[in-house]
């Protein structure tokens, strides 16, 4: 039996070739995200609480949540 030395694996070669690919795959990329049409978030919709949330010492929304909510907002 003749035992052949493991197979190193080559390194991968970074050519022109390979470099101006991916540079121009990486800026069509960039043009088609700029392209697309900005989606907003929909605004938060302000629920009142139930009554047995407040008796059970739940989360209110108060005055002052919504007016940190409202600057929170981008």
């Amino acid at each position: 039996m003749n035992a052949s030395p493991a197979a190193k694996p080559e390194a991968p070669v970074l050519n022109r070739r390979t470099a101006f690919l991916s540079a121009g795959a990486v800026g069509a990329v960039a043009v088609a995200a700029a392209a697309l049409p900005r989606v907003q978030a929909p605004a938060a919709v302000a629920v009142a609480p139930a009554e047995s949330a407040v008796d059970a010492g739940g989360y209110r929304l108060t005055e002052h949540v919504q007016r940190y909510y409202a600057t929170a907002r981008i």
